[in-house]
């Protein structure tokens, strides 16, 4: 088929300011083990096969142009968890590291869930999803 394109999602970048204070974040405060770490980006496996990759911001614009900040993004990432319980562990663990944390609380649509924004403004979700489709992100 020509131009067909797998659904799938290899990387998800972070263009960061500084790459060592976002390497201290989420390697040293959330204990997340890199699998390459150099001068200009960190890269991290969550997943089978999903990177997380955080680029200085100096690099990433000499390859993609400028980069804006300011507002909040259009986007949020998640990190769903087992436990009601491990969301507050984790809210907690990014609060130490340096984000700012909003609480979680039940949900509408039945789970429990907070948010935290890294030292660089990107917005995580940490969620426990009592549905199936909860399952399907886990470990």
């Amino acid at each position: 088929m020509l131009g067909a394109m797998e659904q799938r999602l290899n990387v998800v970048t972070l263009v960061v300011p500084d790459v060592q204070q976002a390497r201290r974040f989420y390697v040293d405060a959330l204990g997340w083990t890199p699998s390459l770490d150099a001068d200009a980006v960190t890269m991290i496996r969550v997943g089978e096969k999903l990177i997380l990759s955080l680029w200085a911001e100096a690099d990433a614009e000499h390859e993609i142009g400028p980069v804006s900040r300011g507002g909040t993004l259009p986007f949020t990432l998640a990190y769903n968890t087992a436990t009601e319980g491990e969301v507050d562990a984790v809210l907690a663990a990014a609060a130490d590291g340096g984000a700012t944390v909003r609480p979680a609380q039940r949900r509408e649509w039945g789970g429990y869930s907070g948010y935290f924004d890294d030292p660089f403004g990107f917005t995580w979700e940490v969620a426990h999803n009592p549905f199936p489709i909860g399952d399907v992100t886990l470990p």
